[in-house]
């Protein structure tokens, strides 16, 4: 087994070595490159099983390594970027790990990349899936809203967006419900609000309210094209209107 390691974080790899060394007691061989630059001259060079890449290098993202160098082998893709990123992989991608490393993930991730490899059944990496990539991970890292500054009677609180459920408008402020039934004002407009947040996390049902997908617990089927949702923390279901509940059902499937 000669597999290659893109990983330029040591304590990662120190890691990634043991759960190895573990999982196939010590028979395989491997080479590592911390930057696009050393795995380059390693892909040229060198004939491997399969490749457990982070996206993030000393240099630069993996994918353009991938995108210059052209290899058949399986690739286990590891990075800190959550699920959504993985939409986007239609490929010899086979499997990926989430950071912090864990072993019972790195478990399955082998054991797909054997599955798969013993039937033959996976794709070569190809300009279109790379392209496809790399605009999916560009669009994750924008810079979003993180917390809201919320002014309370006792001093000031910060409000996490993770932590909201919803958020309706109220006259010039909104007040926005977190997951465990409280609720905070903000002072700024809804569609101002609407700007600040993550489209694959946030939508604006209808012309006043805002919710989080994390915190959608069900949803019922209503009169006239519209849904109810029920939502973590909050009592009332707040409603889809008619206009936007079929691009809201294309948003729940992304």
């Amino acid at each position: 087994m000669n597999i290659l390691i893109l990983e330029d974080e040591i304590p990662a790899y120190q890691k990634l070595i043991n759960y190895f060394e573990e999982y196939f007691e010590g028979e395989f061989h491997h080479d590592l490159a911390r930057s696009n630059a050393d795995g380059k001259q390693l892909l040229l060079n060198n004939k491997y099983d399969f490749i457990l890449s982070d996206i993030q290098l000393l240099d630069g993202i993996s994918f353009d390594l991938f995108d210059e160098v052209q290899t058949d082998c399986p690739i286990i893709f590891c990075s800190a970027h959550d699920e959504y990123l993985f939409k986007a992989f239609n490929t010899n991608g086979i499997a990926y790990i989430l950071k912090p490393y864990s072993k019972s993930d790195f478990k399955k991730a082998i054991e797909k990349y054997q599955s798969l490899f013993n039937k033959g059944v996976y794709k070569s990496l190809n300009t279109t899936t790379l392209s496809s990539l790399k605009s999916v991970l560009q669009e994750e890292n924008t810079t979003y809203k993180k917390r809201f500054v919320i002014k309370k009677a006792k001093g000031i609180q910060l409000l996490n967006v993770s932590e909201i459920s919803l958020i309706e408008a109220s006259g010039d402020f909104c007040i926005a419900t977190d997951s465990n039934g409280k609720r905070h004002t903000i002072s700024q407009a809804l569609g101002s609000i609407f700007q600040q947040l993550n489209p694959a996390k946030f939508y604006k049902i209808n012309r006043s309210e805002i919710i989080s997908i994390d915190y959608i617990e069900n949803i019922d089927s209503h009169f006239k094209n519209r849904l109810l949702i029920t939502l973590k923390g909050v009592k009332e279901k707040p409603m889809t209107s008619s206009s936007v509940t079929a691009d809201f059902r294309k948003w729940l499937e992304q």
